[in-house]
């Protein structure tokens, strides 16, 4: 069962549209449709709880940088008394299709550095994630440079649809569990 949904990317307002801040973006608004604020956890993170039916469960964003993100999820799971098992990691993946969501049980870093330092400092890769789609760069384009961007006006239309779905599917989750929240969602591609 999950009990902390935590949302992944690097803090500033000159990030926050970036493709790399996904995970924030969805907190965020799990957050609003939630209608509570986020506050300052004991550590380098921000939080909010919330109720779905009977479930209480924790949104938080990290206030470090995405590759030191892992001190940061450590202090937050132990604060809050979460274990690995709980944690659902919201993340951005260049890896798959602008629009495409994917849900994982566990599994390697993809390449994500934020993922790296997670998985680093838990010493395990048995967390849930949901990945989002970003697409991936084209020509000669810096993988780093590309993830720090901000989306372009065509592409702003898919991830604004991305991230609702996103928040339905984290939602749904919480409810159903993450097994049928795969079964769900995984297939599920936005154009």
């Amino acid at each position: 069962m999950v009990k902390l949904v935590l949302g992944l990317g690097n803090p500033g307002r000159e990030y926050e549209h970036t493709r790399h801040n996904l995970g924030y973006r969805l907190i965020d608004l799990l957050a609003k449709r939630k209608k509570v604020v986020l506050k300052p956890g004991k550590g380098e993170y921000m939080y909010a709880d919330i109720e779905l039916n009977d479930k209480r469960v924790w949104l938080a964003k990290l206030n470090t940088f995405m590759n030191l993100s892992g001190w940061a999820t450590l202090d937050c799971l132990g604060d809050l008394g979460v274990s690995t098992q709980e944690l659902l990691v919201l993340c951005d993946d260049v890896n798959m299709p602008l629009g495409k969501l994917r849900i994982r049980e566990k599994g390697t870093d993809g390449g994500h550095k934020g993922l790296r330092s997670i998985i680093y400092q838990l010493n395990t890769l048995d967390f849930p994630r949901l990945r989002m789609g970003v697409g991936s760069p084209s020509g000669e384009v810096d993988l780093e440079e590309y993830v720090l961007e901000d989306f372009c006006e065509e592409e702003k239309k898919a991830v604004d649809k991305m991230l609702q779905i996103s928040a339905e599917a984290v939602e749904y989750i919480i409810l159903y569990g993450l097994k049928k929240g795969m079964n769900r969602y995984n297939s599920e591609v936005i154009d």
